[in-house]
């Protein structure tokens, strides 16, 4: 099993029979549009092709994705409803699914979990490995600039989709997380109540940018809580993930 890193909270992750895309944003090019490696390899690559968008927000959903079904009229879209709402995309263009909904075939099985922001989550079982990708799910507070009120609600709401996301899956093979230093001081504090909650053998941070410093800097909490930790240090990384060890290559 593959983990590619595409950029923000894009991912891939390769079966030997199976593609998963999630909410693509950007290839992993930094000097050249549509160029990278979904452009040049993952939508050349044989086998089943997923490519899923947690909501609608421009950072975690290109709706040029949708130009990807000329070279690839195998694929299958599956989007938050969200996108649906927003008029981003048509009925016809894909699967759309909420909290609660499932999609699920021969390959995989896919159930939308909540969002303290807009869309979902998603809990993907793929080949008996379980991987969760958070889209904007997040303890989103400020605390510089939050009151104690708003505080205390993005704490309630938090705490009360890791409780339905525990329900599903009370362990995880790969947590796929927000880790923005751009929240202020109390960036990481979501992610260390995400690994508290549901045990996760490895954690890779996300939704960062360019700013790797800040995401990786959840690997001392991650490996104190007993998770293996991913750390990024650029835009096309891959790594190999096995029941032993993390492999990373070019």
């Amino acid at each position: 099993m593959t983990l590619d890193y595409i950029y923000h909270s894009g991912f891939a992750i390769e079966s030997e029979r199976v593609t998963v895309i999630i909410d693509y944003y950007k290839d992993s090019s930094e000097f050249k549009r549509n160029e990278g490696i979904v452009h040049d390899r993952l939508l050349k690559k044989e086998g089943g092709l997923y490519v899923l968008s947690t909501h609608f927000h421009p950072d975690h959903f290109n709706n040029e994705i949708l130009t990807w079904k000329e070279r690839r009229s195998d694929i299958r879209f599956i989007f938050s409803k969200d996108i649906l709402k927003r008029h981003r995309a048509k009925a016809e263009d894909a699967v759309y699914i909420q909290k609660g909904e499932t999609y699920e075939d021969e390959n995989i099985r896919i159930d939308a979990c909540g969002s303290t922001d807009v869309g979902v989550s998603f809990l993907i079982r793929l080949h008996g490995w379980i991987f969760f990708h958070a889209g904007d799910l997040n303890n989103w507070h400020w605390s510089e600039e939050s009151t104690e009120q708003e505080i205390r609600k993005a704490n309630g709401d938090f705490l009360a989709e890791l409780k339905y996301v525990k329900e599903k899956a009370p362990e995880l093979d790969v947590a796929l997380f927000p880790v923005d230093r751009r929240m202020g001081k109390d960036y990481m504090r979501g992610a260390e109540q995400f690994i508290t909650q549901i045990k996760t053998e490895v954690f890779v941070p996300m939704h960062f940018g360019e700013d790797y410093e800040g995401g990786n800097a959840f690997r001392y909490f991650a490996e104190e809580s007993g998770c293996r930790f991913i750390g990024i240090s650029h835009r096309g990384e891959s790594f190999e993930l096995t029941n032993k060890h993390i492999n990373n290559y070019e």
